[in-house]
């Protein structure tokens, strides 16, 4: 699998074709879905740009989305301040407008409790793995790992979690993200790449958006493919 991760915590300043409303982040899901794109991840925003778990916010953003794209998975972080449980359990009647999965990163405080939240508002859980971090039992709901890693932590990172036998999603961050695309790629392991993850192609050079991004990863990803 190839994951477009459109947009993060970053913000219209650090990149002009950044999508961050509803109707721009439908636009790039429905580039990357072109591509051969099946889940995207994105961090819906509210009126004033800022990251968001209300209901609202949510549920507009997901279902603009969807009804741009039907049938992709989306994606959604969880990494918000706020009192992320009561919000996150107001999901459960958003319908059209609930996420598929959500992020929650292993090892941030009450990361177990949230989960657990997750999960009985119907949605999905990434697991983000970022370190070696004591897992344990592995809540209930969980969809797929995501390590978070660099050229030097992603050997370590997948030794932790290969053994709990659930799908794997490895990705890198800004200089990490193309070595460790390829790596993951090698190895067959899902991967994702946008906006959030890095703004520049492999040479170095300013991207021009989500799509010429996810176009580069998914030739990168079929090439180091075995076989």
């Amino acid at each position: 699998m190839l994951q477009a991760c459109l947009n993060g915590s970053r913000t219209a300043e650090e990149h002009p074709a950044l999508p961050l409303s509803p109707e721009r982040l439908a636009e790039d899901a429905a580039d990357a879905a072109a591509l051969g794109v099946t889940s995207v991840h994105l961090h819906p925003r509210d009126v004033i740009g800022h990251r968001t778990l209300a209901g609202p916010e949510i549920a507009t953003t997901i279902a603009t989305v969807r009804a741009a794209v039907p049938g992709i998975e989306i994606s959604v972080s969880t990494d918000v301040p706020g009192n992320r449980g009561r919000q996150i359990a107001g999901w459960a009647a958003l319908a059209a407008g609930r996420p598929d999965v959500a992020c929650v990163h292993v090892g941030r405080p009450g990361w177990r409790d949230l989960a657990q939240a997750v999960h009985r508002a119907g949605v999905g859980v990434e697991l983000v793995v970022e370190d070696r971090v004591r897992l344990g039992p592995v809540p209930e709901g969980v969809a797929r790992i995501v390590v978070t890693a660099t050229r030097d932590t992603a050997e370590s990172l997948l030794q932790l979690v290969e053994p709990l036998g659930l799908p794997i999603l490895l990705h890198g961050r800004d200089d990490d993200a193309w070595p460790v695309l390829t790596y993951a790629a090698t190895l067959e392991h899902d991967v994702r790449m946008g906006l959030e993850d890095t703004l520049t192609k492999p040479d170095g050079r300013k991207a021009r958006n989500n799509a010429e991004l996810i176009a580069m990863a998914r030739r990168n990803q079929r090439s180091r493919a075995p076989g």
